[in-house]
């Protein structure tokens, strides 16, 4: 819940301003492992 929460947080931030049309996966690293 914590990394959705985290990922929620960024992308409504100004951070987040550059990114379009990413998929960003939020499965708690089992994607890259």
């Amino acid at each position: 819940v914590d990394e959705v929460i985290d990922a929620i947080v960024f992308l409504l931030s100004d951070r987040s301003s550059m990114i379009s049309g990413a998929a960003l996966p939020v499965d708690g690293g089992f994607l890259a492992t």
